[in-house]
């Protein structure tokens, strides 16, 4: 069975970058990560900028981005095999 990576924040950030996410505020220690769509729509995520990440953290960030970015290529940035 696959297993999450773990990620630092810095990982996590080049990760979401990859999708097209740009880091558009930080306030404390969490980010706003947003991209825009063909059709103008903005599509935001929240993380946390911490070192390590915990697993469940980890977890909840790709739920939220699973809402935007199909699962399969997901599964290949946040799941080892």
């Amino acid at each position: 069975m696959p297993r999450l990576r773990r990620f630092s924040s810095r990982q996590l950030i080049r990760a979401l970058q990859g999708f097209g996410f740009q880091v558009e505020s930080m306030k404390g220690s969490h980010a706003k990560f947003v991209r825009e769509t063909d059709e103008g729509r903005r599509e935001v995520l929240i993380a946390p900028v911490t070192d390590p990440l915990a697993i469940g953290t980890i977890s909840a960030i790709y739920r939220q981005a699973s809402r935007f970015i199909p699962q399969e290529d997901l599964r290949a940035a946040f799941f080892e095999d």
